[in-house]
């Protein structure tokens, strides 16, 4: 599968907006957002086009997928699933997102980014229910418990996501126990839990058509 191995700074860039993709850096002053916020490549500067109509819902679903690090197919899988489920298809399409285990060890503070929590899941890191999982991709269901596994638990990243998640709101839809490095779902999170710069209804709009 195709995997993006560039500066992530260059994608909040892209969408001029912080998508938060490189933890602590994301709330400096030498974030490249707040010092260039402008498109990268020699005619970033130049493209002052305004985006309208489906301009405006490609750039949505851009943000969210990378955001995710999701790939197309697999970001149109989601919207396909949560188009046949029953609810909002915005608010279920966000939520499948946010139950991906690479996310959710995010959320739960065993990492700075969902980058490096994707790290952590493809190196094996990460148990589920006692049982190493190593798909980031993999969803996490309502009462599973996720766990740094005990021969990873002196990984020196892992103190520095502790600290860095100190500062931040703990999801309410997650048990944290931070100390022992494990937590559980307690519920599925609610568009209000999903704090992200992504209106979802212009996506649904997108792949509608």
């Amino acid at each position: 599968m195709a995997r993006y191995k560039d500066a992530v700074c260059r994608l909040c860039r892209r969408e001029g907006t912080k998508l938060f993709l490189k933890g602590a850096k994301c709330f400096m002053e030498k974030c490249p957002v707040e010092k260039r916020n402008f498109a990268p490549g020699q005619h970033g500067k130049d493209r002052k086009a305004k985006i309208v109509g489906y301009g405006l819902q490609l750039r949505e679903k851009q943000k969210a997928k990378r955001m995710y690090f999701a790939q197309e197919s697999q970001f149109r899988n989601y919207f396909e699933k949560a188009a046949r489920a029953k609810g909002v298809t915005g608010e279920i399409l966000l939520q499948q997102l946010e139950r991906r285990l690479d996310s959710v060890v995010f959320r739960l503070g065993f990492a700075v980014a969902r980058r490096q929590a994707r790290q952590l899941v493809r190196h094996g890191h990460i148990a589920v229910n006692g049982r190493k999982v190593n798909i980031p991709s993999f969803q996490v269901n309502v009462g599973e418990e996720i766990a740094v596994r005990e021969n990873s638990r002196k990984l020196v990243i892992l103190e520095a996501a502790k600290e860095f998640a100190s500062h931040q709101t703990a999801p309410t839809w997650l048990e944290i126990d931070r100390d022992n490095y494990k937590g559980r779902v307690l519920s599925l999170p609610r568009r209000e839990d999903i704090n992200l710069p992504v209106n979802e209804q212009l996506i649904v709009e997108l792949y509608s058509k």
